[in-house]
């Protein structure tokens, strides 16, 4: 089964739709968004473009689990409902998808974060390979006989540059991609949401870029 996992859109439509032009490509046989779908500039579109798609699975991410004032506005009661029902996982061809790791949505997971560390964190697991998001950075290491994936994010990346991150599994195995951006068309997008934290978001996401190293040390304060 070819699998194409699209992780922390945050309601960027520009970013969602320009790795699904490539995601056509790929003759995927499913889309699995794996959390955070909108919470972002535009909450309604996001999740009306995702739930427009055939073969479409899902995983809850902490931001579906408690959508914001913004989103709860933008988004009808069905709509609150269907993100806080989602699965906290899914398993497709002995690769377990996640959120963040397998025993949180919130739990931190960086390049810096210790090996012995992150063997506790899949201890238990029987898939071969685990693939999350959250932390909006791409990761591929191994521990042990587990290989841990971070997707990255389509929505927000921390890759000292505008593009959008996704992973492609071909009958298990798994292959990072990277799709550019218009950075004019996500100022765009960003500016005539009127979302509160548009500008915010735009000065330190769009205009410039968070490095993986900034964006690592940040978190690994935080884990």
């Amino acid at each position: 089964m070819k699998v194409a996992a699209l992780y922390d859109v945050h309601a960027n439509v520009p970013a969602l739709e320009a790795v699904l032009a490539e995601v056509e490509h790929e003759g995927v046989e499913t889309i699995l968004f794996g959390g955070d779908l909108t919470w972002g500039p535009e909450p309604r579109e996001t999740l009306a473009i995702v739930r427009s798609l055939a073969g479409t699975r899902f995983v809850r991410g902490n931001c579906d689990r408690e959508p914001d004032e913004w989103e709860r506005a933008s988004l009808s009661g069905e709509e609150v409902e269907f993100l806080q029902g989602l699965p906290e996982r899914q398993e497709l061809d002995g690769i377990l998808y996640c959120h963040a790791t397998p025993r949180s949505d919130e739990e931190i997971v960086t390049p810096a974060t210790p090996d012995e560390d992150l063997a506790g964190i899949v201890a238990g697991v029987e898939q071969h390979a685990v693939v999350v998001g959250h932390t909006h950075m791409q990761q591929d290491r191994r521990i042990g006989s587990v290989r841990w994936v971070n997707a990255g994010s389509v929505g927000m990346a921390y890759e000292g540059e505008l593009v959008a991150c996704w992973a492609l599994a071909d009958d298990g195995e798994i292959e990072l991609r990277r799709t550019p951006l218009d950075v004019e068309r996500v100022a765009e997008a960003f500016r005539r949401s009127g979302w509160p934290r548009a500008e915010e978001f735009l000065n330190e996401n769009v205009l410039e870029s968070i490095s993986r190293e900034q964006a690592t040390a940040e978190l690994e304060a935080q884990r």
